[in-house]
């Protein structure tokens, strides 16, 4: 499942953060701040007690979408949940939070800055044949793309966007969409994503 957080390191590149390890102490330190026993956390995200434990745990490989329902049923930003303890803001959070299976896909969030919520600044790469199916997002959250090298297909609710090296897209991510790398060689773009 691509949309899942698994374990991280870049390949040939200085050690990243493990984000895994930063959502285990995040989510435990807020719950206890809030006085939530795991039950209680569960039932306000949506989430079984069992996957809650397992995430304070370090044990369990966690979707996405899943780390935005524990950041609302605790009052923050999903960077909250995924940055390192001793960054003091999200304005340099440098976290991996996606891998995909080809050794070339990683998808790491540089940042974020306010917005209605909050604006996330992520690099992302697929490796050749490398594809991110996403769920929907809330209504009023966009995309920005940016492609830095290769071509970046977005399959959205309008139809298939082919997007080179230097081109853009902006749109609504209140649908379920894709991203693909459309050629060959590693595809690298900049994802806004503007809550």
């Amino acid at each position: 499942m691509s949309n899942i957080v698994h374990s991280q390191g870049a390949p040939g590149k200085s050690p990243r953060p493990d984000v895994l390890a930063h959502v285990a102490g995040n989510v435990r330190r807020l719950r206890r701040a809030r006085n939530l026993s795991q039950e209680a956390l569960a039932k306000l995200s949506g989430m079984s007690r069992r996957m809650i434990v397992a995430i304070e745990r370090n044990e369990a490989n966690v979707s996405l979408s899943s780390l935005d329902r524990l950041a609302a049923a605790f009052g923050v930003s999903f960077s909250e949940v995924v940055r390192p303890p001793e960054v003091p803001d999200n304005r340099r959070i440098e976290s991996t939070a996606w891998r995909g299976t080809h050794p070339e896909s990683v998808a790491t969030l540089l940042g974020s800055a306010p917005a209605t919520r909050e604006a996330e600044l992520w690099i992302w790469s697929l490796g050749e044949g490398e594809r991110y199916p996403s769920e929907a997002n809330s209504g009023s959250w966009h995309e920005m793309l940016l492609v830095i090298e290769g071509l970046l297909v977005v399959e959205a609710w309008d139809g298939q966007h082919k997007i080179p090296a230097g081109d853009f897209l902006i749109f609504s991510s209140d649908k379920p969409y894709v991203f693909a790398n459309g050629g060959a060689g590693t595809v690298r773009y900049l994802r806004n994503v503007v809550l």
